[in-house]
């Protein structure tokens, strides 16, 4: 009798039948793994989606408010916990910087005790996806900032390397002193943390490292070689210090197009400004020529440059004034000449002023004259006029008077 009944489990056909009555094919056909597992995966996206609208209100969850630097004081505060310390993690839980993961337990109790009229399979998900949602949670945080803060805090410390130090071509001692050279690839590097779009970013890198190449070319006669430009470079990073480079490097590489950063002229930019950082993080003194001793001494202050470096940077000193000095020289020179000239031409202007005033002088006097000696003229010509016209009446007269005594003695 214990032969004919069956060991095990036993299912029947309409146990394994889902709740739409769908289940294995009337063909024969089995149902194969991979449908199988895109149920599974369908599924378990529902159950997820369940999760997220039950405390977020929909399927997808909403931003976090807060900061990066408050979350990642929380994951420290729970990874200093001991196995076991309930009564410590309730201590933190109820701290304000805990407050968002509060809300997400208040929020899961609560929907528990809702739906407790659930099927022990469905609660059973609902506490597996809040483990999973609290699983995400101390995993999404980000380092960022703390590589930030250690990266600048690096730059600061080396902030005593000198350009010699990094075998970076300066301009030469003839040329005309005009301020540091890498100035504006230094302004340029700075400019990227205030860019959004990456490749705004990736355009402030190109910019600099152009700017690199140009210094760079100011100070040999020959093209700047690979090796030039990345001292260079590393120099700039160095004098810059810019604000969240890390974040920045980080962001590009994130959500930059992938073609940028491996071809073409920006990819080998963005290439090197990669390795410069990787350079200066693990800065030591043979890098610099230098022994361990005399890194660690400038690294704590308790060294200053050497007598020869501090005797040739006194040298270069010296001769930059010379230079200035010199012309400085010329300048005074050159105004005191054209003081000089500037005088005479004064002078002639005054002369010409003067000479031709006394011509216009003389000009008007000879005018005045002719104008008083044309009017003498006309009152002497009316004189004769008048004088001629008396002596015509006394003629006449004479002549009536001589014919009056003839006419008598007709």
């Amino acid at each position: 009798m214990s032969t004919d009944k069956q060991r095990g489990i036993h299912v029947s056909q309409e146990e394994l039948l889902c709740k739409n009555s769908c289940g294995p094919s009337n063909d024969g056909t089995p149902l194969t793994f991979s449908k199988f597992e895109e149920k599974k995966s369908t599924e378990k996206g529902r159950r997820i989606n369940t999760m997220r609208r039950l405390f977020w209100g929909s399927p997808s969850p909403p931003k976090l408010q807060e900061s990066s630097e408050s979350h990642a004081n929380v994951l420290k505060a729970y990874q200093s916990l001991e196995a076991g310390d309930f009564t410590g993690f309730l201590k933190i839980l109820k701290s304000p910087s805990s407050q968002r993961l509060q809300s997400r337990c208040t929020a899961f109790l609560n929907t528990m005790e809702a739906y407790h009229d659930l099927p022990v399979q469905k609660q059973s998900d609902l506490v597996q996806d809040f483990y999973q949602s609290f699983a995400e949670y101390f995993n999404s945080d980000c380092d960022d900032e703390q590589k930030d803060l250690a990266l600048q805090r690096r730059i600061r410390s080396l902030n005593w390397i000198t350009p010699q130090m990094l075998s970076v071509p300066f301009p030469d001692k003839k040329i005309e002193v005009t301020g540091d050279p890498f100035l504006p690839a230094i302004t340029a590097i700075i400019e990227m943390d205030a860019k959004r779009a990456p490749q705004d970013k990736l355009a402030c890198v190109s910019k600099c490292s152009q700017h690199v190449f140009e210094a760079l070319s100011t100070s040999n006669s020959e093209p700047a070689n690979a090796d030039d430009f990345l001292s260079g470079l590393v120099y700039v990073v160095l004098k810059a210090n810019p604000p969240r480079l890390h974040s920045n490097m980080q962001y590009v590489i994130r959500f930059g197009l992938p073609h940028s950063l491996m071809a073409g002229e920006s990819g080998y930019y963005f290439t090197n400004l990669s390795c410069a950082v990787a350079f200066i993080e693990k800065l030591d003194g043979p890098a610099l020529n230098l022994s361990q001793e005399e890194f660690e001494g400038y690294m704590l202050r308790q060294r200053a440059p050497s007598a020869g470096k501090r005797q040739r940077v006194v040298s270069d000193t010296q001769h930059l004034l010379e230079e200035l000095q010199g012309r400085q020289e010329k300048l005074d020179q050159g105004m005191d000449s054209l003081s000089v000239q500037l005088q005479s031409w004064v002078h002639a202007v005054n002369s010409q002023l003067d000479e031709a005033t006394a011509q216009f002088a003389l000009v008007q006097t000879e005018v005045t004259a002719e104008t008083e000696s044309s009017q003498v003229l006309s009152s002497s010509s009316h004189d004769a006029l008048l004088q001629g016209d008396d002596k015509d009446e006394s003629v006449l007269k004479l002549m009536d008077q001589h014919a009056g005594p003839q006419d008598t003695d007709c």
